[in-house]
């Protein structure tokens, strides 16, 4: 009995050993597309009206260099896709998480760029949200509140 046991924990190992490696080689190759891939949004404009006189709006003009910018005409004529990237080399593994952690990875600020420029182009001012908010802290609340903060130049585009 104590043979079989033990041969099933040794097949049970090996078999997260082999997972463990297969999944690291995936989400290796993986970040290496995350890093090289596009970030948009869709703004509800006509593409003269978001780049009007050949400029950027101003939150991906304050980028300069460092990020590649891509504008052209929504599917079906429903206004801008405005897209950007960084141009500089994005870190990943472990670097990756420290940089999202310290808030350095490029990523964030061209999320942030993207969002901030689809709310000027779209409402005429960046929209922020009420603070502080208006009731009671809960103990679901504040675990809320501390993966918002954490989140900081995250955010979904």
């Amino acid at each position: 009995m104590k043979r079989a046991v033990l041969g099933a924990v040794s097949l049970g190992g090996i078999g997260l050993g082999v997972m463990r490696w297969r999944s690291s080689r995936r989400s290796k190759a993986r970040t290496r597309r995350e890093a090289a891939r596009w970030l948009m949004v869709t703004i509800n404009r006509r593409p003269e009206e978001v780049l009007a006189e050949g400029r950027l709006p101003e939150p991906l003009a304050r980028l300069g260099d460092t990020v590649e910018v891509r504008v052209r005409e929504a599917p079906g004529g429903r206004g801008t896709e405005l897209g950007a990237r960084p141009l500089a080399g994005v870190p990943t593994g472990a670097t990756q998480v420290l940089a999202r952690l310290g808030g350095e990875d490029p990523r964030q600020a061209v999320r942030r760029a993207l969002r901030e420029s689809k709310c000027l182009m779209e409402t005429g001012e960046v929209l922020l949200p009420d603070a502080p908010p208006r009731t009671r802290p809960t103990p679901a609340g504040r675990i809320l509140d501390l993966a918002v903060q954490r989140a900081g130049g995250e955010g979904r585009l």
